[in-house]
């Protein structure tokens, strides 16, 4: 993203920062457009999202879920095993 567009945004936002209505309308705009861009690229979470996750993965760990690999060839034998 080029520097000309993150002004003309502030810009933008800057001729309606009074009005609240509409400052809530650009939000609400704002998050569709994420939401958008989420729901296109599935490898996009939220921080929560983000540390939900390596909550989860920190509880299969202590439960010992998990799957050590000691080396390349090891590496290599798993990921044909899938």
């Amino acid at each position: 993203m080029t520097v000309d567009l993150n002004i003309e945004m502030y810009r933008a936002l800057a001729q309606i920062a009074g009005d609240e209505t509409l400052m809530k309308q650009a939000v609400d705009f704002v998050k569709s457009l994420i939401k958008r861009k989420k729901e296109a690229d599935h490898t996009l979470m939220t921080k929560e999202e983000y540390f939900a996750k390596i909550d989860r993965s920190l509880e299969q760990a202590k439960r010992g879920e998990v799957k050590t690999v000691k080396n390349k060839q090891e590496l290599e034998e798993y990921f044909n095993s899938l």
